[in-house]
């Protein structure tokens, strides 16, 4: 005579139910799509602040985590807290299941930011970039003019930069709405009628055929050091608006340390490459105590900036983004909100499940 199955209760069927959504949900995550919000101007107007996308991990190939110990659908906190939500008593090498692609020139690539030493790799914040230039590149910047190998980089359709825009009055928040530039996009720098204006080459055109507008004109930095660039900008007299010549440092390339590499790549070789011991000192490197005479790169590396070319820290800031570091390929969009709207007026409905390119 059979036994029938308990039934089991309601409570029980509950935590059934929310153990096997927090599974899917971390797996679909991990491997396949993972969503991201777009928190910062860096890469206006081609993404908005208050876009809502999803990252490809498959494009690019899903990252065996590094750091396994940690809550399930966290990043670095417990959601409310200040407890971090993982432990670095396990760190695994670095591996990456095979992609659809490698990362290409002009990708929009989401990706761990570098220099947040004090977090594991794969548990740094999430940042959003261009990949202007990839493995072996040479990456040069002449009056805010991008070029990568020797020829002008193509302009992303939405790329920004800012302007000094001069006006015979007064102008409000209204004025700039009707050219598609919100209030976080203009900042007044007199007291009267002067504007910082973050735009793209057509709209400041717009703003130049104003019948109130006097002025307009392009912020390039002239040629000069600037500090807080990559690699030393006032060493090397580089700004964000004449930048290098740079190469990126791909896997395999091997170079000799003269004083230029030094300068250029020991930040590289003693950060992201894996050595328990680097040292720079007297424009030399040393690993492990011994003087490194030529030095052969362990992994690719790329370099990232955003579109809105004057209101971005990217690569120009903190150098280049190692393989390791990238999350994944933005990828689509699937809802777009306007912190400046209300109601159904805060939804961008021209934006749902737009391609990103």
């Amino acid at each position: 005579m059979s036994k029938t199955k308990p039934k089991k209760s309601a409570a029980r069927e509950w935590v059934d139910a929310l153990v096997f959504a927090v599974v899917a949900a971390s797996l679909i995550r991990w491997l396949l799509l993972e969503p991201f919000t777009i928190p910062t101007a860096s890469m206006e107007k081609s993404l908005l602040v208050g876009d809502f996308l999803f990252v490809s991990k498959m494009h690019y190939g899903t990252r065996i985590p590094k750091t396994p110990l940690q809550v399930p659908l966290t990043h670095q906190k417990i959601w409310g807290t200040e407890i971090s939500s993982y432990s670095d008593a396990i760190q695994l090498p670095y591996y990456r299941l095979p992609g659809f692609s490698d990362v290409e020139r002009n990708d929009v690539v989401v990706f761990n930011y570098p220099v947040e030493f004090q977090y594991p790799p794969d548990l740094k914040t999430n940042y959003i970039k261009r990949a202007v230039g990839v493995p072996g590149d040479e990456i040069k910047i002449e009056a805010g003019v991008l070029s990568v190998n020797g020829e002008v980089a193509p302009l992303p359709e939405e790329m920004q930069f800012s302007y000094e825009v001069v006006s015979t009055r007064p102008l409000n928040a209204e004025f700039f709405n009707t050219y598609g530039i919100n209030p976080d996009s203009y900042y007044s720098f007199t007291s009267s009628s002067g504007y910082l204006v973050f735009a793209t080459d057509a709209v400041a055109k717009r703003l130049e055929a104003s019948p109130i507008v006097s002025s307009v004109k392009k912020r390039i930095q002239p040629p000069g050091g600037e500090s807080g660039i990559f690699p030393d900008g006032n060493l090397l007299g580089w700004n964000k608006d004449n930048y290098g010549p740079l190469k990126i440092p791909a896997k395999g390339w091997t170079i000799p340390m003269t004083t230029q590499n030094v300068i250029n790549y020991s930040f590289t070789i003693q950060h992201y490459e894996g050595h328990e011991n680097v040292d720079v000192r007297e424009g030399a490197v040393y690993i492990d105590g011994q003087k490194v005479e030529e030095y052969t790169f362990k992994q690719d590396y790329f370099f990232m900036m955003g579109d809105n070319r004057h209101d971005s820290l990217d690569s120009r800031y903190w150098g280049f983004v190692p393989e390791d570091h990238v999350v994944g390929k933005a990828w689509f969009l699937w809802l777009s909100l306007d912190k400046f709207e209300s109601l159904f007026g805060k939804i961008r409905w021209n934006r749902f499940f737009k391609g990103i390119e």
